[in-house]
């Protein structure tokens, strides 16, 4: 072999080296941060999706619940972690749209400290009393709260969540003032309302649904523009006397700032394929998720049209957290 025939076999060698490197990703487990706690529909999301991206791949996923801050302490986490591949988030609208202005200091931004891989769905939220609640409808919170305004409370996974926001905004819609009770996550605070420590109770449907089908809990009202057809019996707040109030929150997952482009497409690729397998999309259909799935770019753009939304609705509620 010449001289010229070796070099260029030892160029090729070497410009491949980072193909061969790539390829081999992921060689140990990948931990997916969940900025709430294990229960709740983030969680529980989280674990559907990658069970099945793990069937089809043979990829180790591991559970790291990181709760508090608004989701804040989670997401924080995973934005600091090396990207190497083997930490990603999943976030959703409250901790990655709502936050940036909710809070006077963040300790990330999501649009620079973040990357994003892939949407997995939206589910509007519920507000649900206690099986044995006097309130049947939203019509009797409202003549309950003008009659005694502040009396009546309302639970939430966190201050600057989905639910906080569309409370408040709700409030003002109905002209009433309900006390705001936050929790570290969606769990603690369903314990709360089914054992009648408060009265209602506001998070996303994947965390109530199997409640309110034992019976345990009562969904006055969902937050979409239409019913959700799991839970026929609950009328949209639209139809309860607020035409055209919506509030939906989504779930993605990201990573890390700069993740290469390569185990982003790995990411996005498998999970999109995940998503549309019929057996997923009714485990999470009938816990009132709608998939999402598309291209990493397209969730970036919803993530950056939802903080401009979002922080509207943030700065007209008056809400800041410090």
């Amino acid at each position: 072999m010449t001289f010229t025939r070796r070099a260029v076999v030892a160029l090729s060698l070497v410009c491949a080296a980072p193909l061969v490197l790539a390829q081999a990703w992921p060689s140990k487990p990948v931990r997916v941060v969940v900025p709430f706690p294990a229960g709740g529909g983030t969680d529980t999301i989280a674990r559907e999706v990658a069970n099945k991206v793990t069937n089809g791949t043979k990829w180790v996923f591991v559970m790291d619940n990181k709760p508090g801050s608004g989701g804040n302490i989670g997401i924080d986490a995973a934005a600091k972690a090396p990207a190497d591949g083997y930490s990603i988030v999943i976030g959703q609208t409250s901790n990655l749209a709502i936050n940036p202005t909710l809070y006077n200091k963040l300790p990330y931004d999501p649009v620079k400290d973040l990357t994003p891989i892939v949407a997995l769905g939206s589910s509007p939220l519920a507000i649900v009393v206690a099986a044995g609640s006097p309130y049947k409808t939203i019509a009797d919170v409202v003549a309950a709260a003008k009659a005694k305004p502040g009396s009546i409370n309302f639970a939430t996974s966190g201050n600057g969540t989905v639910a906080h926001l569309a409370t408040e905004m709700f409030q003002k819609e109905a002209g009433i003032k309900l006390t705001h009770i936050p929790y570290k996550g969606a769990a603690q605070g369903l314990t709360d309302v089914i054992g009648g420590n408060v009265q209602l109770y506001v998070s996303s449907i994947p965390t109530l649904i199997g409640h309110i089908k034992s019976g345990k809990i009562r969904a006055l009202a969902v937050t979409s523009a239409t019913r959700v057809d799991d839970l026929p019996q609950a009328p949209t707040i639209a139809e309860s006397g607020y035409k055209g109030f919506e509030a939906v929150t989504w779930f993605g997952l990201l990573g890390p700032a700069n993740l290469p482009r390569d185990i982003v497409a790995a990411l996005n690729t498998e999970t999109n394929k995940a998503l549309k397998a019929e057996d997923l999309k009714k485990k999470l259909g009938d816990q009132g998720v709608d998939i999402m799935g598309g291209s990493a770019e397209s969730f970036g753009k919803l993530i950056r049209e939802d903080i401009a939304k979002w922080g509207k609705v943030v700065k007209e509620s008056g809400a800041k957290v410090d």
